[in-house]
C-alpha cells in the first residue's frame, strides 16, 4: 500500500510593489540597506558633533553656534519640498531612487573632504587676502568659519537627496509586513555607526580632523555603491501629470495636497517638536567637557576622550531596545509605541536636568534617555509607511521634513540666545524635555484621530487633492 503523498507548503513569499522576494532574497536586501545604514550614520555624526567644535575652537560663540543648525534647517526646509518631488517622478533604468543616491555621492565626499581641511585653509585664505591688501579687514579664526559654512552649505544640500532618497527608498524595497522588524534593526545597526564614531573617532578629531573626515568619506562612497549595485527597485506606475499653472501650480498643489489635512498636519506635528527637542542637545558636549565659557556655571570638565566614551555607551544601550521594539511595532501598531517612547523620553530629560552632577550620572540618565529615545524612533520610521498615501510618499516625506526644519531652523538659535543668557548649559536638558513633552501630546491627538479612521482593521491614508 502506498504511502500518503505530504505535500510541502511553498516557500512564503514577501511583496511590496510589482518586487517579489523569497526569505533569502528579503535578507540580502535588507543586509545591504543595514550596511548603507551604519556608514550613513558614521557620515551625519561627524558633521553634527564635529562643526560645533570646530567653530568653538576658532572663538564662535553660542549663538554662532546655534546659528549654524538654523542655517542648515533653512536649507533644507527650501530644497527638500524640491526633493521629494523629484524622486517621485523620476524614471529611469536605475529606478527613481537609486540615481539620486549615485549622482550626489562626488559632492558629499568633497564637502567631507573641505570640511577636514578647514584650518590649513583659513590660514591660506587668510594669506592671499593679505598679499591682496586686505589684511586689515580679515583674521584666520574669520577665514576658517567662513570655510567651514561655505563646505557645510555644500553637504547639506547634496546630502539632503541621500536623506530624503534612501527613507523612500525603504518603503520601496521592503515589505510592509517586516517594516517593524527592518526599522527596528535598521535602527540598531544605525547606533553601532553612531557608537563606532563617537566611540573610537571623536577622541582623535581635534589632532587629525582632516584624516577623520576623509576615511569617513571613503567608507560611505563604498558601502552607497554597493547598495546601488546590489538593490533593485521594482517597476512604478507613470507619474501624475504636471500640476496646472507650471511651477507656481505645482508649489500651490504641493502646499495644498500636504498641508490641508488635520491627520497629516497632526503626524507633523509631533516630528516638528521631537526635532526642536533634539536642537539643545548640541551644547550637552559644552557642559559635559571642558570646552565650556568663562562665566557660565561650572561644567563636568570631562575631556573629549571621556565624553565620547560615555557618548558611545549611550548607543550601545539603544541597540537591543532596536532590536526588540521592531517586534513591538508590528505587534501593536507604531503609533502605540510611540506614544511611550515620547513619554518615557521626556520623563528621562527632566531626570537629567535634575539629576546629573559628574561623569558616572551623566552615563546613567544619558543611557536611560538614550534607550527611551530609542523606542521611539523605531516606532517612528515605522510611522510613515502606515500612515502616509503611498502614491506620493516622497512628497509626504518631505513634508514631514519641512515641519522638522521649521523647528530647527527657530530653535538653535534661541537655544544659543538662552544659554548666553541662563549661562548654564544645564539647562539644555529642560528644554529638549519641554519640547519632546508636546511632541507626546501631538502623538496622542494623532492617535486619536487615526482611531476614528478605522485604526487597527480599517485604516486607510485620507485622500489629497
Amino acid at each position: 500500500m502506498d504511502s500518503p503523498t505530504v505535500s510541502t507548503p511553498a516557500p512564503k513569499v514577501y511583496q511590496v510593489g510589482t518586487l517579489s522576494y523569497t526569505r533569502g532574497a528579503l535578507l540580502q536586501v535588507m543586509f545591504w540597506m543595514l550596511w548603507g545604514d551604519f556608514c550613513f550614520q558614521l557620515l551625519e555624526s561627524l558633521p553634527a558633533a564635529v562643526i560645533p567644535l570646530q567653530l568653538r575652537w576658532e572663538g564662535a560663540s553660542d549663538t554662532l553656534i546655534g546659528l549654524k543648525g538654523s542655517v542648515s534647517s533653512l536649507i533644507a526646509f527650501l530644497w527638500y519640498p524640491v526633493v521629494g518631488s523629484q524622486s517621485d517622478r523620476h524614471r529611469g533604468r536605475l529606478g527613481r531612487r537609486r540615481p539620486f543616491l549615485l549622482w550626489c555621492m562626488p559632492p558629499v565626499i568633497l564637502s567631507l573632504l573641505l570640511l577636514g581641511l578647514a584650518k590649513p585653509a583659513g590660514s591660506m585664505v587668510h594669506e592671499l587676502l593679505v598679499d591682496a591688501g586686505l589684511g586689515a579687514y580679515v583674521t584666520v579664526p574669520g577665514c576658517t568659519l567662513v570655510w567651514i559654512a561655505c563646505a557645510f552649505i555644500i553637504f547639506l544640500i547634496f546630502n539632503a537627496y541621500v536623506v530624503q532618497v534612501y527613507a523612500c527608498l525603504v518603503a520601496d524595497v521592503i515589505p510592509p509586513e517586516v517594516i517593524g522588524k527592518f526599522t527596528g534593526i535598521y535602527r540598531a545597526v544605525g547606533a553601532l555607526g553612531s557608537l563606532a564614531f563617537h566611540r573610537w573617532g571623536l577622541g582623535y578629531v581635534e589632532g587629525n580632523t582632516f584624516a577623520v573626515y576623509a576615511c569617513t568619506g571613503l567608507l560611505y562612497a563604498t558601502a552607497f555603491g554597493l547598495l546601488v549595485w546590489r538593490v533593485k527597485e521594482g517597476e512604478y506606475p507613470p507619474p501624475p501629470p504636471p500640476a496646472p499653472g507650471g511651477r507656481f501650480g505645482a508649489v500651490k498643489g504641493y502646499l495644498k495636497e500636504s498641508f490641508t489635512n488635520r491627520f497629516y498636519l497632526k503626524f507633523f506635528s509631533v516630528t516638528f517638536f521631537h526635532w526642536g527637542s533634539l536642537a539643545p542637545l548640541g551644547f550637552i558636549v559644552f557642559f559635559a567637557t571642558q570646552a565650556g565659557k568663562e562665566g557660565y556655571a561650572a561644567t563636568l570638565g570631562l575631556s573629549l576622550q571621556e565624553f565620547g566614551a560615555i557618548k558611545g555607551w549611550t548607543f550601545l544601550v539603544q541597540i537591543p531596545v532596536f532590536l526588540v521594539v521592531g517586534y513591538f511595532v508590528d505587534r501593536f501598531h507604531p503609533l502605540r509605541v510611540a506614544i511611550l517612547g515620547l513619554l518615557l523620553t521626556s520623563i528621562t530629560y527632566f531626570a537629567c536636568y535634575a539629576l546629573v552632577v559628574d561623569a558616572d550620572s551623566l552615563l546613567l540618565w544619558s543611557c536611560l534617555n538614550n534607550a527611551a529615545i530609542a523606542v521611539y524612533l523605531g516606532a517612528a520610521m515605522a510611522m510613515g509607511p502606515r500612515l502616509l498615501p503611498r502614491e506620493r510618499y516622497g512628497q509626504f516625506v518631505s513634508a514631514n521634513l519641512i515641519f522638522g526644519i521649521t523647528s530647527l531652523i527657530v530653535a538653535p538659535p534661541a537655544i544659543g540666545l538662552l544659554m548666553e543668557y541662563i549661562r548654564d548649559y544645564r539647562y539644555s536638558f529642560l528644554f529638549s524635555g519641554l519640547s519632546n513633552f508636546c511632541a507626546f501630546l501631538a502623538c496622542i491627538a494623532l492617535f486619536l484621530q487615526w482611531r476614528q479612521l478605522g485604526g487597527d482593521k480599517g485604516y486607510q491614508a485620507p485622500s489629497v487633492g
